[in-house]
């Protein structure tokens, strides 16, 4: 796992160093920087043993969502959003961190819940309210991807615990008749404009429609092996918006093409079987859940950006993982890495049964 994981922080800072005009300031070195802490971080991580992660897990909840009602108090607007807190030596987006806090916790939840009760109602209404609440702040930011992402960690990891699937063909139709509503009335004019554009970018070009439209010129003109390192006319011309974070895949395609996407698919392939292989081999059903749990997170990344780059879902300001320049996103990221690699640790140490057992 290690191996595509370095190969992806490595070709992310090429990228950036691209994005940044040909210059490790101000988005490659950082993001090195960046990874080397956090992965130190998830290293530490590895050697936690399974009674005190149990043991964390509902006060790191509070905490975190203690942050995200901080975030309405006290927390920094930028593009007109509430979503930052300014820490002094980083600027912290608490909803990232939520995403993995809720797959840990709802894994505690069911871990604990006999398996008899999954078909019951005190099987959904707690966890629905683990996941209710921090979903509803992150709404009021306002900032619809990360309340997706926080509702799709929470909901798959149900869906693993074992609940009944009438239920999630039940929600599913549910969400269906809701839509029409939540789109006229509960989403704000911007986000109506975004998921309209998704359908029809070329009917507003130079408005709300820009942003797919640069994108997907950028990656169509990549061709098969792409315009040539630091060569990409879109980002450095300026065409490209968010080079760097969002729509950093775009900037790859340009210069590297086809093959370049096919190795960042590959990468993140590799990385995602090997977290569901160590979520399969886990011998009890908290670590087995929490390592799908990590997994699922992962992947929420990496297909909401490919499809949103790809105009192929509206844009929603989630970065690609260990490519994208942001420390939030990077810290979630290792987050879930550095849980896996500790499950994987935790199934190695286990005790291995007999060939009659």
């Amino acid at each position: 796992m290690l191996i595509p994981l370095f190969a992806l922080v490595g070709f992310g800072a090429a990228v950036l160093y691209s994005a940044g005009g040909g210059a490790m300031q101000p988005y490659a070195a950082s993001h090195l920087v960046r990874f080397a802490v956090f992965m130190t971080m998830a290293i530490v991580i590895t050697a936690f043993p399974r009674d005190l992660v149990r043991m964390l897990i509902y006060p790191a909840y509070i905490i975190v969502l203690l942050l995200l009602m901080a975030v309405e108090a006290i927390g920094q607007v930028g593009g007109g959003s509430q979503r930052w807190l300014d820490l002094g030596f980083m600027v912290l987006q608490p909803s990232e961190l939520m995403k993995p806090t809720v797959v840990v916790t709802l894994a505690m939840f069911y871990s604990s819940l006999p398996l008899g009760m999954t078909n019951t109602w005190r099987a959904l209404l707690i966890p629905g309210g683990l996941v209710g609440l921090p979903m509803a702040l992150v709404l009021l930011q306002p900032d619809l991807g990360t309340a997706l992402a926080i509702g799709f960690g929470g909901a798959m990891v149900m869906l693993l615990a074992g609940l009944p699937l009438r239920w999630f063909v039940g929600g599913a139709a549910a969400g269906l008749v809701i839509a029409p509503l939540a789109f006229f009335y509960g989403l704000q004019e911007y986000q109506q404009r975004r998921v309209m554009t998704m359908f029809d970018p070329e009917a507003d070009p130079l408005g709300a429609g820009y942003h797919i439209t640069q994108s997907k010129i950028a990656i169509g003109s990549g061709g098969i092996f792409g315009k040539g390192f630091n060569e990409g006319s879109q980002s450095h011309l300026n065409y490209l918006p968010e080079p760097h974070t969002d729509f950093v895949f775009s900037t790859m395609a340009e210069e590297w093409g086809v093959m370049g996407g096919l190795f960042v698919l590959g990468a993140f392939a590799v990385i995602l079987r090997w977290g569901w292989k160590v979520a399969q081999e886990s011998n009890d059903r908290f670590a087995s859940l929490l390592a799908a749990g990590m997994v699922v997170t992962i992947f929420f990344y990496v297909a909401v950006n490919l499809l949103m780059v790809m105009g192929m879902a509206p844009v929603v300001g989630i970065p690609l993982p260990w490519m994208s320049h942001g420390g939030s996103s990077m810290l979630t990221n290792m987050i879930c890495i550095g849980v896996l690699m500790m499950v994987n640790r935790w199934n190695k140490n286990a005790p291995r049964r007999g060939l009659t057992g």
